[in-house]
C-alpha cells in the first residue's frame, strides 16, 4: 500500500485490517474496461491539499478498485448544507462520499440521504475513537458515518499580560476589565452557527441541555439556562467586550487577536498556526487553556465540531465508498489532515503521536476537552433549532436572562413542531 503503509504507529496495519474487514464489500460487478469507478467525495475545499493527498493514497492502496475525485463545497457551512440537501433530496446518484458537518447526522439519517454503517463493521469503526466523535456520527443507536476530523474551542490568552488563565467566564471578564484597553475578549456573537455554539457550550458548562436526550422535546432547565444567558449578557455589557461582538465570527476574532489589542479569545485550534504565520510576536506570547467554565466547581463542556464521512444513499458504489471512507479515516489519513491541514484527529491514540503533537503542542488539553465535549442538539430539525436560538439571543446586549428562558422555550418548541419557517 504505497504511502500509507510506511506511516508511523502501525497505520499500514490498521488500514490493512480495515480493508480486510470490508473485503466482503465488493465492486458490484463494475465493468472495468474503462478503468476503476470514480467515487465523488463532496467535502469543503480544504486548502492545504491534505484531503486530496489522502484520496490519492487511498486510491493507490485499493490496487485499482476505485479512484476518488474531490468535489469541493463552499467554505460556508450553511451553503455546504444547502447545496447537498438540494442534490440529495433529488436523489442525485453522482454523490458517493460526503464530508458531513457533525450537526447534519440526524437530519441526513432521518431523511435516508446517507446509509447506516453495517453492524458487522461498525464496532471496528468505533474502536479507538474519542467517544464524543462517535456520538456525533450516531443517530437513534446506529452509526451513520465514520468520524474523520474533529475540533472544539479552547481559551487563547496573552501570557505576557495574564499570570494564569482564568477558570471561569466571570473571572475572565473581571481580569480583562482590570487590564484596561488591552484586556479585550474576542468571542463569536453574530447571529449564525457560532452564536449557537457559544450558547450550547455555556449551557452545558452550567449543567443544562437544549433538548431532551431523545431530541424530541425542549429541556432548558431554568437555573443553568439563566446562568448561561447571564454570562452572555455580562460579556456584552462589559467594557472588555470587543466592540464588534454582535457581528463577530471566528475569523474576525482571529484577526483581532493577531492585531495584538486583545488578551483573551475563545476559538478553534486553527488560530495557533495562523498566529505563528501571520503574527509571530503575538504567537510568542500566546497561551492556551480549557474553555472557561460557568461555575468554579464544574469543568466546562464545549460543543464539538468536525467532519464525518457519510456514504450517500443513492451512490452507485456504496460498498466501495465504505472502503474508501475507512481508508480516509484511518490513522495515516488523519495524520495528513492534522499535519497539513491542522485538523485534529478523532482517534485518541494519535494525540500521543510525535508528528501530531508537533502540530498541536496543546494535544493533551485538546484531547481532554474533546473527551468532555457536548453535542449540539441531535435532531433532524437542527437547522430550525439553531435559527431559533439565534433569533432569541441576538444581539447578546439585548438578552434578558429572566425573560429569555421562556422565550427560548417557546421558540424551540415551535421549531420542533415545524410551526412556520424560521
Amino acid at each position: 500500500m504505497p504511502g500509507f503503509g510506511r506511516c508511523r504507529g502501525g497505520g499500514g496495519r490498521w488500514l490493512a485490517a480495515a480493508l480486510a474487514g470490508l473485503a466482503l464489500l465488493g465492486c458490484g460487478g463494475e465493468d472495468r474496461a474503462s478503468g476503476p469507478p470514480v467515487l465523488a467525495w463532496y467535502v469543503f475545499d480544504e486548502p492545504s491539499g491534505a484531503f486530496a493527498e489522502a484520496a490519492r493514497r487511498c486510491a493507490a492502496a485499493s490496487h485499482g478498485a476505485y479512484r476518488i475525485a474531490l468535489r469541493p463545497l463552499p467554505a460556508d457551512a450553511d451553503q455546504q448544507r444547502e447545496q447537498l440537501v438540494r442534490r440529495l433530496a433529488a436523489g442525485d446518484r453522482a454523490i458517493d462520499l460526503i464530508g458531513m458537518d457533525v450537526i447534519w447526522t440526524a437530519e441526513f439519517a432521518a431523511a435516508r440521504w446517507i446509509l447506516p454503517w453495517p453492524e458487522e463493521t461498525a464496532q471496528r469503526v468505533r474502536a479507538g475513537r474519542i467517544a464524543a466523535t462517535v456520538a456525533s456520527a450516531t443517530y437513534e443507536g446506529r452509526l451513520w458515518a465514520i468520524p474523520f476530523t474533529t475540533n472544539t474551542q479552547l481559551l487563547w490568552y496573552r501570557t505576557d499580560r495574564v499570570a494564569a488563565p482564568p477558570p471561569t467566564w466571570d473571572a475572565m471578564i473581571q481580569t480583562a476589565e482590570a487590564l484596561g484597553s488591552d484586556g479585550t475578549i474576542q468571542a463569536q456573537g453574530e447571529r449564525y452557527e457560532g452564536l449557537t455554539v457559544f450558547f450550547v457550550s455555556l449551557l452545558a458548562s452550567a449543567g443544562g441541555a437544549v433538548l431532551s436526550e431523545d431530541g424530541r422535546s425542549v429541556s432548558l432547565a431554568t437555573g443553568p439556562t439563566r446562568e448561561a444567558l447571564r454570562v452572555m449578557r455580562r460579556l456584552a455589557d462589559s467594557p472588555a467586550s470587543a466592540p464588534g461582538l454582535a457581528s463577530a465570527r471566528e475569523d474576525q476574532c482571529r484577526l483581532a487577536f493577531e492585531a495584538g489589542g486583545s488578551s483573551f479569545m475563545v476559538n478553534y485550534t486553527y488560530v495557533w498556526p495562523s498566529a505563528r504565520a501571520n503574527a509571530p510576536a503575538v504567537a510568542e506570547a500566546m497561551g492556551w487553556a480549557r474553555w472557561p467554565g460557568v461555575a468554579p466547581d464544574r469543568p466546562s463542556r464545549v460543543a464539538i465540531g468536525g467532519i464525518n464521512l457519510g456514504v450517500a444513499a443513492f451512490s452507485r458504489h456504496p460498498d466501495l465508498a465504505r472502503q474508501a471512507a475507512a481508508c480516509l479515516a484511518a490513522p495515516p489519513g488523519q495524520r495528513l489532515a492534522a499535519g497539513r491541514g491542522g485538523l485534529p484527529p478523532t482517534l485518541a491514540a494519535l494525540y500521543d503521536d510525535p508528528a501530531v503533537r508537533a502540530t498541536f503542542p496543546f494535544a493533551d488539553l485538546l484531547r481532554a476537552t474533546l473527551r468532555d465535549a457536548v453535542q449540539r442538539p441531535q435532531t433532524p430539525l437542527y437547522n430550525d433549532v439553531s435559527l431559533a436560538i439565534g433569533r432569541v439571543l441576538h444581539p447578546p446586549s439585548a438578552i434578558d436572562p429572566a425573560r429569555d428562558v421562556e422565550r427560548l422555550r417557546e421558540a424551540l418548541g415551535r421549531a420542533l413542531r415545524s410551526e412556520g419557517l424560521l
